[in-house]
């Protein structure tokens, strides 16, 4: 499936592990979701397959109520369901936006209705679909910083980009958010505050799927491609299953096929992209366990701090590699098991090996200093539980990597 602006941020512990499929206790009696089924079948959707319900390992998730068969259609949403920027500018806001210079972009667009809809409350024609969206999310962005200092490299540094963006993105929409007083009786600064743009944001990153639309003059040149799917979106990640999907212009629907076999009454996945846990963490805010794309990132000041380190034409040997692409190369050859000469492969070996014991140390001491904080933060405890899980994850990856490492070396010399 084609990722681009994601599509989930389930509830707490359910996506944070994400697994294998198990057999799952039916919500359909839950309100909720009985008042979001009858405002879908009011647009057109009365799919009589698929059942909300309560995984063990996945948490909230849609199961089967039939054997669905590869290649077969396992789900298809009209239009009419689909929130998108055209939903926005069918609604009260259109004038506001259509006057605004420069004009917004189409997420601003989106957010915005989700702020302007979550606050009218009892009055918002979408409110069963606002009901069943996460109040909270574990993206980087929603971490806190003391959280956020245990990631590794460079999901570190990718997820204070993501805070700083989300950051600038509120700041920068502070004046178009002022234009939309005469809305509301409320202050805006109150409605449209930090928290409820992070929040609005979250659910547009993680939540929508990928639907190109036509450029608007009202909105700046950024691209167009959100759409939230009510009930689609309760589709949970495997990195086990493929499938395919995209708006369908003949029916109108987006639609959704499998490429792979799903029992009766077990939970059906679909798959947001070849994505590792870091990536995943970073975009929904979850983790995959044994996720086959998963890998640990050694970043370059890693590698600088081991290659070339006694070397006085350090830098410049450094430089000359990174302007002709040959350093990424170089590890590429070693990692893939290319032997370069007998005396270089011997010393990419140890390399390689003091590389991997000094990431396994710089992940146990990150695991222990996750032990002690939920003893003493006892509010951050679902936080650090996601990050423990991906740490050890990479530590499994490390030992196992350096044992490889180790019996390589036995085997040259």
């Amino acid at each position: 499936m084609q990722k681009s602006r994601g599509r989930t941020g389930r509830k707490r512990r359910r996506k944070q592990f994400s697994s294998l499929p198990s057999n799952g206790v039916n919500q359909s009696h839950i309100l909720e979701y009985i008042q979001l089924r009858k405002w879908l079948k009011e647009r057109g959707f009365d799919d009589r397959n698929l059942r909300p319900a309560q995984f063990s390992d996945t948490g909230r998730g849609l199961m089967t109520t039939k054997a669905f068969q590869a290649g077969e259609l396992i789900i298809s949403l009209p239009e009419k369901c689909l929130l998108t920027t055209g939903t926005v500018l069918s609604s009260y806001l259109r004038e506001n936006i259509a006057k605004w210079k420069p004009p917004i972009s189409p997420l601003i667009a989106l957010c915005t209705f989700l702020i302007a809809e979550k606050y009218a409350g009892e009055q918002s024609v979408w409110k069963p679909y606002l009901d069943v969206l996460p109040k909270t999310y574990t993206c980087p962005v929603c971490l806190d910083q003391e959280v956020v200092r245990l990631l590794p490299e460079p999901l570190r540094r990718k997820a204070q980009e993501q805070r700083t963006v989300v950051q600038e993105l509120y700041t920068s929409s502070k004046s178009f958010f002022s234009s939309l007083q005469s809305l509301f009786t409320e202050n805006v600064e109150t409605v449209f505050n930090y928290d409820a743009l992070q929040w609005a944001w979250c659910t547009i990153n993680t939540r929508t799927v990928y639907m190109k639309h036509s450029q608007r003059e009202c909105f700046s040149r950024e691209p167009d491609v959100y759409a939230l799917a009510p009930y689609l979106d309760l589709l949970n990640h495997s990195p086990n299953v493929q499938v395919k999907a995209a708006f369908n212009e003949q029916t109108r629907c987006y639609e959704i096929r499998t490429d792979s076999h799903c029992k009766r009454h077990e939970e059906l996945f679909i798959c947001y992209g070849p994505h590792d846990n870091q990536r995943l963490l970073l975009e929904y805010g979850f983790i995959a366990i044994n996720n086959p794309q998963s890998g640990v990132y050694v970043s370059a000041d890693i590698l600088l701090k081991h290659l070339f380190s006694a070397d006085k034409q350090r830098n410049t040997k450094l430089s000359i590699l990174k302007d002709h692409n040959l350093l990424d190369t170089y590890w590429k050859k070693v990692l893939l098991g290319d032997i370069i000469s007998a005396r270089n492969e011997e010393r990419s070996l140890n390399i390689a090996a003091k590389i991997c014991f000094s990431l396994i140390e710089e992940t146990q001491q990150a695991i222990h200093q996750i032990s002690q904080m939920k003893k003493d933060k006892v509010n951050l405890e679902n936080q650090l539980a996601l990050v423990e899980v991906l740490l050890l994850e990479d530590l499994t990856i490390l030992q196992t990597s350096s044992e490889i490492l180790y019996n390589l070396h036995t085997a040259i010399t």
